[in-house]
This record gives structure tokens, C-alpha cells and sequence, in this order.
């Protein structure tokens, strides 16, 4: 009989937020999966589940190059998803370790159609987003009343986010690290710069909070950081 696939999320970075089915189907697989972009690089995320894995799990690294070259990204996925199926094919149950919830802006999603087309058994496990976690950890709600809620990641350019600036109450900036110093500048432009707040490595010995524009102008943003921007002010009477 082969066996399963799990995609689990393991939440923003304190191992107490992993959800209860979470960790009882950590401890059950055979081989847990871990990303990188460079050999080497090493897990987060395996590092924030580490404590409730098998002694004896076996624990592969796959490599997804960071590229934003469809042909080299669709052959990274079709040879994991194969790697994957052969494992599968010989009863090992995988479990793929992503950071906060495996369905939004992981490389898990990208693997998904491809093992689809294998018929294999496939299960997702939610988990806590760094932006639930930052609100919970900041105490301020993403939404109140009739606000909406726009997240969008921030890439090389962001030409966008001026414009959903415009179309949301509120915004969550996935990704900050990347143009950091031109988002800060267009909150300054905006009159925003009080109306934000950064989260940096959420729920770990390395947290940050900041409610400083000059972090975003003036210094380098942590890669596993994100950002919420809300346009009628952070305080709520």
C-alpha cells in the first residue's frame, strides 16, 4: 500500500502555535521534506518542528531554485513531485514542512498540480499565517466592522501597492524585505508612516516589532518579516 502525503504548516515561528493534528501527524511520518533554494541552506521550518518528529525520521532536502524562470521552476517541481512519488510508491508516509499556512505563498502549492496528476493521496494541514500571528501578538485587529483586507506580496517592483492602498482598509505587505526602502517611502508619501506596523521573525527568540518608518528607509528588513498597513490608524477606542 503507498503511502500518504502531508503539506503541513507549522505557523510563524514559535513551535507552541503548530496546531494539535499538526503535531500528531509529525510523529508519524517517515520522511519529512524540506525546501531550499541553496544546498546547504537548511530548515526553518524544520527547526521550528523539530521537537516533535521520530527519533529516527528521515529528514530530505529538495531543491526549488529561487528564479522566476517558469521552465527551470516546472522542471525543479516535476523532479521533486517524481522523487516524491517513489518514495511514496515504496510506503513512506512524507511530510512537506512549510512556514505558516501551506496554502498561501509556499512552495508547497507549486507542487500540488503536479502530484495530482499522479493519483496520490494527499492531505493539507493548515497552519497560523505570520499575519494572524502578528495582530494576536501586536493586539490589533486586521479588520473591524465593515474593513476590508488586502494582502499582496512585495517583489522587485510595486507598481501595485500604491493602488491597493487606495482599494483597502487595510493591508498586509507579504515579503518586506524585498524594496523595503520604496515601501517605506511611499507611506511617507502616503502619510502613512504612522500607520504601520513590522513584525520581524514572529513568535522567535529574534522577534521585532517596529512602528518606525526608519527601519523600513534606513535598514535592512529580515527576510521572514511582514508588514500591516492600516489606513485609519492602528488604535482602536
Amino acid at each position: 500500500m503507498a503511502g500518504k502525503f502531508y503539506g503541513i504548516g507549522v505557523g510563524p515561528g514559535d513551535p507552541e502555535l503548530l496546531t494539535i493534528k499538526a503535531t500528531k501527524i509529525l510523529k508519524t511520518i517517515d520522511i519529512v521534506i524540506c525546501p531550499e533554494s541553496k544546498k546547504g541552506q537548511g530548515s526553518i521550518a524544520l527547526n521550528i518542528a523539530k521537537d516533535y518528529l521520530p527519533v529516527n525520521v528521515e529528514i530530505l532536502y529538495l531543491n526549488f531554485p529561487m528564479t522566476y524562470d517558469e521552465e527551470i521552476l516546472n522542471k525543479a517541481w516535476s523532479d521533486n513531485a517524481n522523487t516524491i512519488y517513489t518514495l511514496l510508491n515504496n510506503d513512506k508516509n512524507i511530510g512537506f514542512l512549510t512556514l505558516g499556512d501551506p496554502m498561501i505563498y509556499s512552495t508547497y502549492m507549486y507542487l500540488i498540480p503536479h502530484l495530482k496528476l499522479k493519483h496520490i493521496s494527499i492531505e493539507t494541514i493548515p497552519g497560523i499565517t505570520s499575519f494572524s500571528a502578528l495582530a494576536s501578538r501586536v493586539n490589533i485587529p486586521l479588520t473591524s466592522g465593515e474593513e476590508t483586507l488586502g494582502i499582496i506580496p512585495l517583489r522587485k517592483n510595486i507598481e501595485g501597492l500604491e493602488k491597493a492602498l487606495e482599494n483597502f482598509d487595510n493591508l498586509i505587505i507579504m515579503k518586506p524585505s524585498n524594496e523595503h526602502e520604496q515601501l517605506g517611502e511611499t507611506l511617507k508619501n502616503k502619510n502613512l508612516e504612522n500607520n504601520f506596523v513590522l513584525v520581524s521573525k514572529c513568535g522567535t527568540v529574534e522577534e521585532k516589532i517596529s512602528y518606525d518608518i526608519r527601519d523600513l528607509t534606513d535598514k535592512k528588513v529580515p527576510y521572514l518579516s511582514t508588514l500591516v498597513i492600516k489606513n485609519r490608524g492602528l488604535k482602536y477606542e
